[in-house]
């Protein structure tokens, strides 16, 4: 009896254990499907708030039939439904009742022929507005295309999941640029270049993965923000990737996007001609062997050769057959060890335009890459300036790439840092089209493991006026093809998701995402308006949680700044290793050019006309002025611009040294108030959202410790003049210290 009745008991003990662990493993599941939905949950609104879209129709007319119109049908059903707890339904022509409609602008004219917008609809913009159709109430989704519609019906779904109006509607939004591209540094074998969020969703053991519902998910979160592109494999490209039977795989991953508006793109290596046929897919285990191609290899891959020219022709011709909605290329030449034109003492415009060429009656377009530069410069030479290289490559070549080539051209001079002034190539090409390319993965930025919100920083970039020619030239309109009223430009942010249910590996850092397609689609959008959004859409609309989520991302670049690289001096990570621990000492003494040049007596670089490398000189003539002189240069980027004793008085009125010292220790205290502030937070979202975020927090609060501490160290150490208020070196009237405090 007592084994029955221990057995009895080992079973329901067993049966707990197991109930249990599904229970968690199905919560996981179900926190993962949240995660993986991002700014699109749509979750119910509150009885209140549903009462607001009483009158919203629940059936919807489409006026016509194209995969991307029945996508936005969809979306537009489902989402309504689940927020508002009733049941939408389409219909081709069912008005009586009222309905939401859905058409081009063309199509709306069949029904609703007085129906004129108030301005010309652009390729892929939209008009929510409400009309009488049929003696009924309509509300109408119309577009100049059906993207355009899609994207106007996500518009009308975020307005809906924050509880706006949508009364007397009359909404008519354009694309601020025709092009607005994400990149992918995916390998074919998986992993991702400076990815911080798991292996790749397209690629795995050299090969295009068999589940591609992730791609998908992603297509549509693009969609959501107006991208229009993705380019989904390494800068580095592998020429594997244009082997005949890998475009036969990439064909699938283009299948997956379709349904999106979103056109597939890919990196290629200029030396493909030369290469195709002689190299392979490198797997974990095994090397897929390479297929026959569609354009055989040749000995040469010189852009100026016509049997290359023929090659690249044949190549595109076959890839359209494949993937007849294919955007383009994306190439990265003579960098960092990269193939290039500079084999065969050609021009990059060779290199573009023989691409551009084959590509043109397609309507495809190649974006090439202004990051070249000479990573092997001499350190003991003053003059040299890795800053200078996309300029001294590119501003001699303006007017000489195709009309379907764009430069695609880096925030800063340097390589994403903290914080750099804007690249002076921006304002040097007046008859070249351009494309800004900002990194929404957070390489020099704390790599997700630590909040940093990039939008006010892009922001500055974005509306920076170069006053080329004297007039208002701010980047925005230059890279979008306003100013210089050129063809096509846009926007290229490299995003690097990955397979983490929250595809960045860090709910967090999907603000930067979403962040980089609002200004891609309206760069006259604030940081505020832009957070606000998202946090809505993320978080939900609690106020306490929509005040404390905004005002922490509106503060995590100041903060991060603060304890990493201030006054322009670049980020100091160890930019030889990972990119991520603080390494001062990796900047100097090779070749990289990411120099800030501290030594006893000072630090930072003089790039001035007068003394230095004369890269201020690439400026516009009211740019120049600007950063020339030590009495006009901010201090922000004071470092970047001059080298100055440890003693130079800012126009803060703090020494050099001191706010080094400063800002490390208020940066660090910040990042530690980051974790009290997100402890007000408890019981306003699910328990398990607040402790993962609440651990992020505690994470960086002890990284920004460290970074304090080795950058103070460090300074002091190159400097010898201690701390004026006594945590590094020698306090006033007191005896030396031997490190730095953690107070």
């Amino acid at each position: 009896m007592k084994r029955s009745l221990h057995s009895i008991q080992l079973v329901g003990a067993i049966w707990l254990a197991v109930s249990v662990a599904l229970s968690l493993a199905a919560s996981a599941q179900s926190a993962d499907a949240v995660e993986r939905q991002a700014w699109l949950r749509y979750a119910p609104l509150d009885p209140q708030t549903a009462r607001t879209y009483v009158h919203l129709p629940t059936t919807v007319v489409s006026l016509g039939d194209s995969l991307v119109l029945r996508t936005a049908e969809q979306e537009l059903i489902r989402s309504t439904g689940q927020m508002l707890g009733r049941t939408f339904s389409s219909s081709r022509d069912s008005f009586a009742q009222g309905a939401i409609v859905l058409g081009t602008i063309n199509s709306i004219h069949g029904v609703a022929g007085a129906l004129h917008p108030p301005q010309e609809l652009q390729p892929d913009g939209y008009w929510l507005t409400t009309a009488r159709i049929h003696s009924a109430d309509c509300l109408v989704v119309t577009g100049a295309n059906d993207r355009g519609i899609l994207y106007g019906v996500f518009a009308l779904l975020s307005k809906i999941a924050r509880g706006d109006s949508i009364s007397n509607l009359n909404e008519l939004r354009n694309p601020y640029a025709p092009i607005r591209w994400v990149n992918q540094w995916d390998n074919l074998d998986g992993r991702i270049e400076r990815g911080y969020g798991g292996r790749s969703i397209f690629f795995d053991d050299g090969k295009v993965r068999d589940d591609l519902t992730r791609a998908g998910e992603y297509a549509r979160l693009l969609a959501s923000i107006g991208i229009n592109g993705c380019t989904i494999n390494n800068v580095n490209a592998n020429p594997a990737a244009l082997e005949d039977s890998f475009i036969a795989q990439v064909r699938r991953i283009a299948d997956a996007f379709r349904p999106w508006g979103v056109q597939l793109a890919m990196s290629v290596d200029l030396s493909s001609p030369k290469v195709i046929g002689n190299t392979h897919v490198e797997t974990a285990a095994s090397a897929v062997q390479p297929a026959q191609s569609a354009a055989a290899p040749l000995d040469t891959f010189d852009p100026l050769d016509p049997r290359v020219a023929d090659w690249w022709q044949k190549k595109v011709d076959y890839i359209y057959t494949q993937i007849p909605d294919f955007a383009g290329f994306v190439v990265k030449a003579d960098s960092e060890g990269r193939s290039g034109p500079s084999a065969y003492h050609r021009s990059h415009a060779d290199a573009a335009n023989v691409i551009a060429h084959a590509l043109k009656r397609h309507g495809g377009v190649v974006f090439y890459r202004a990051f070249v530069y000479n990573h092997h410069l001499d350190w003991h030479d003053l003059k040299n300036d890795r800053a200078k290289a996309a300029y001294d490559n590119f501003h001699p070549l303006d007017g000489a790439f195709a009309d379907n080539a764009i430069v695609q051209i880096k925030n800063g001079p340097i390589d994403f840092q903290v914080r750099e002034p804007v690249s002076p190539l921006f304002g040097g090409l007046r008859q070249t089209n351009e494309a800004i390319e900002l990194q929404i993965t957070q390489e020099y930025t704390g790599q997700q493991k630590q909040l940093c919100f990039l939008v006010p920083m892009w922001k500055e970039v974005l509306d920076f006026d170069m006053r080329v020619d004297g007039k208002s030239t701010p980047v925005k309109d230059l890279v979008s093809g306003h100013s210089f009223h050129r063809p096509v430009g846009g926007f290229a942010g490299v995003a690097n998701v990955g397979l983490d249910a929250n595809w960045l590996g860090s709910p967090l850092a999907m603000a930067n995402l979403y962040g980089f397609g609002r200004l891609a689609w309206n760069p006259n959008l604030s940081s505020d308006a832009i957070i606000d959004e998202w946090t809505r859409l993320t978080f939900g609309s609690d106020p306490l949680v929509v005040q404390m989520v905004k005002k922490l991302q509106l503060d995590s670049w100041p903060v991060y700044e603060s304890y990493t690289g201030p006054l322009g001096a670049g980020t100091l990570t160890n930019i030889t290793g990972n990119h991520y621990d603080p390494g001062p000492e990796s900047s100097e003494e090779n070749g990289w050019g990411q120099w800030h040049r501290a030594d006893h007596n000072g630090i930072g670089m003089d790039r001035t006309i007068a003394t230095g490398t004369a890269y201020i000189g690439q400026y516009p003539p009211e740019v120049q002025k600007l950063y020339e002189s030590l009495a006009d240069c901010p201090d922000n980027l004071l470092l970047f611009f001059h080298h100055v004793p440890y003693t130079y008085v800012l126009h803060s009125g703090k020494t050099v040294i001191q706010r080094v010292y400063d800002s490390h220790y208020e940066g660090a205290e910040r990042a530690a108030g980051f974790v009290q502030q997100w402890k007000t937070l408890e019981g306003h979202m699910d328990d398990a959202r607040y402790r993962d975020i609440l651990a992020r927090f505690q994470f960086q609060a002890g990284e920004a410790v460290k970074w304090r501490d080795t950058i103070c160290n460090w300074i002091y150490g190159v400097s010898g003049i201690p701390d004026q208020k006594g945590r590094v070196g020698t306090p006033q009237g007191g005896a030396p210290k031997a490190s730095v405090l953690n107070r």
